[in-house]
């Protein structure tokens, strides 16, 4: 129980530290067969403060987000970019992290960082309610959906690891160890990518498939990033910091630089990204 407090003490410093001002901006999306173009972008949250981890939903011209109150409290929000409305999906006294829609369209999902320093994964109806506990005897980091039944986990250690949660038995299997806090649904396969950190800065980009419960790499991540997204024809997309690149596993490993056609001024310490299902948005996360 000591370890367990000192862990969590540390993680959520640790958190806190790394949770600075930042906006989410979100761009035309053009993926072409060689070449992908961004344009057009706007800052969805205009906020001042932590305003972070975009999702989107899957039919739907939304995007979820994390976005501090006026306490540095985290609640969940969403913009619909095709109205230009911010709806307050929870006003808690909780935090929450992480948002991302569950795969029957009901709920979405998040971390719950509660003031005893537990970190669950719970689940709020899609138009805001009251939530249910998912996880709550490991201290999740982050997540990713595999089917209905069935996650990928960030749990928080040391070293940090990847589970894969078999909900309906319970079933936990330990994956890999020193991962990033990138995991992502494969589109068009049942697949999960993750972040593997072999060294300071030679990080790997892998795929876990359910199915066989196999994992190869993909390819390096770009030098020192751990954030990645995909598009729905399978290409990834990651940020250097102030520029936008994209890979094409089925080419290779190279990075190719995104075509910015407006707007790269405003690219600066990136972070998190987003692609919608239809692949013609990206939501970007820059600092403040």
């Amino acid at each position: 129980m000591k370890y367990r407090l000192i862990l969590l003490l540390t993680f959520s410093a640790s958190a806190l530290l790394a949770q600075t001002g930042s906006e989410i901006l979100l761009f035309d999306l053009n993926v072409k067969k060689d070449k992908i173009t961004i344009s057009n972008p706007k800052n969805i949250t205009s906020h001042k403060g932590y305003d972070n981890q975009p999702s989107f939903h899957t039919d739907q011209p939304v995007v979820y987000y994390s976005s501090f109150n006026d306490d540095g409290r985290a609640d969940i929000k969403s913009y619909n970019y095709k109205t230009g409305e911010t709806k307050a999906i929870t006003t808690t006294s909780e935090r929450e992290y992480s948002p991302a829609l569950t795969p029957d369209k009901s709920s979405l999902s998040c971390i719950i960082q509660r003031d005893n320093g537990a970190q669950d994964l719970g689940k709020y109806p899609v138009d805001g309610g009251e939530p249910s506990v998912v996880i709550n005897d490991m201290i999740v980091g982050y997540h990713a959906w595999a089917d209905n039944s069935h996650l990928a986990l960030f749990i928080l250690g040391q070293p940090n690891t990847l589970h894969y949660l078999r909900l309906p038995t319970r079933e936990d299997t330990v994956l890999a160890q020193n991962i990033g806090r990138s995991l992502h649904k494969i589109p068009g396969e049942r697949a999960i990518s993750f972040i593997q950190k072999t060294s300071d800065t030679d990080w790997l980009i892998k795929k876990f498939e359910s199915e066989t419960m196999k994992i190869t790499t993909i390819a390096t991540t770009l030098p020192g990033k751990e954030d990645i997204t995909w598009t729905a024809d399978g290409k990834i997309i990651s940020s250097d910091g102030t520029k936008i690149y994209f890979l094409d596993p089925s080419k290779g490993m190279k990075w190719n630089a995104v075509t910015i056609e407006s707007g790269s001024g405003l690219l600066k310490d990136v972070t998190r990204l987003s692609v919608n299902s239809k692949g013609d948005k990206l939501a970007v996360v820059v600092a403040e």
